[in-house]
């Protein structure tokens, strides 16, 4: 994996602009692995980690069982990928990263609430997109597809094949759409993503990492608001609005900072007199 640690937010632009046809994913913290909420959520409870599939295939069941009661339409639960992408929806650890298209999308995450070094890693689907494992080149993205059946349960869920698969469902949610949203899918959870890629047979790198500076955040945030990148449009709904009211406490034009000095300058005045 190729590091840079960029000191402008217009470098991080240039570069990436010429990244066509890349995937990238936030990170509030340039010291945190790759690695999926559910890797993380099994590393911290579940030291065996020969149970691992057995945990991650009761949890789907569960959520299988139960989920039908809360949706008009249970369809999505018969679909490994679109179930998945459900649960991850709604708070749930599993083995999907999240992924963008957009660069500027993965710098919001990145920095939205980042107090150190953010990270955005950058992913070249377009040479991962026919490159195999070293260790079996007939494993390429379209034989491993989680969207065909038995594919997730054979190639994922029982953690033994290094392999890495990247797409969106069939049918995307409002969200996903939103986001310019994709998944990436590791075949094990006890690899970050970037030791995992290690073992692909490719010409050029296939994944890059920006590290991101915290003296770089007011820039690249004042930046992405104007492009509208916010929560308000991340996530088109209440959440959303309600979760971007958190970067307006921070955004205040200068003509109301003017407006509100001086309406403190007149109450000063009347309490003096």
């Amino acid at each position: 994996m190729e590091v840079i640690r960029l000191s402008q937010w217009s470098e991080f632009v240039a570069l990436t602009d010429a990244q066509t046809g890349w995937a990238f994913r936030g990170e509030v913290s340039a010291q945190w692995p790759l690695v999926s909420s559910l890797t993380r959520r099994l590393q911290t409870f579940s030291e065996d980690r020969s149970l691992w599939p057995l945990r991650e295939e009761r949890a789907l069941r569960i959520f299988r069982r139960k989920a039908h009661i809360y949706l008009a339409d249970r369809v999505a639960l018969d679909d490994d990928l679109r179930c998945l992408a459900l649960m991850q929806h709604h708070g749930a650890p599993t083995r999907l990263l999240d992924f963008t298209k957009s660069p500027y999308v993965a710098a919001f995450f990145a920095l939205e609430d980042a107090v150190g070094d953010a990270a955005v890693y950058a992913l070249n689907t377009p040479a991962l997109w026919s490159a195999a494992p070293a260790f079996d080149t007939a494993l390429d993205r379209h034989r491993i597809d989680p969207r065909e059946r038995g594919n997730y349960e054979r190639w994922f869920l029982r953690n033994r094949w290094p392999v890495v698969w990247f797409g969106e469902p069939r049918e995307m949610d409002r969200r996903l759409v939103a986001q310019s949203g994709l998944f990436v899918l590791p075949g094990v959870l006890d690899m970050p993503l970037d030791e995992i890629l290690r073992g692909y047979r490719a010409g050029e790198p296939l994944l890059v990492k920006y590290v991101l500076p915290r003296a770089m955040r007011s820039a690249a945030m004042q930046a992405l608001y104007r492009m509208n990148v916010t929560n308000a449009s991340l996530f088109p709904d209440l959440d959303g609005l309600a979760r971007s009211t958190a970067y307006e406490l921070e955004v205040v034009w200068e003509r109301l900072i003017e407006e509100f000095r001086g309406r403190q300058d007149d109450a000063g005045g009347a309490g003096a007199r």
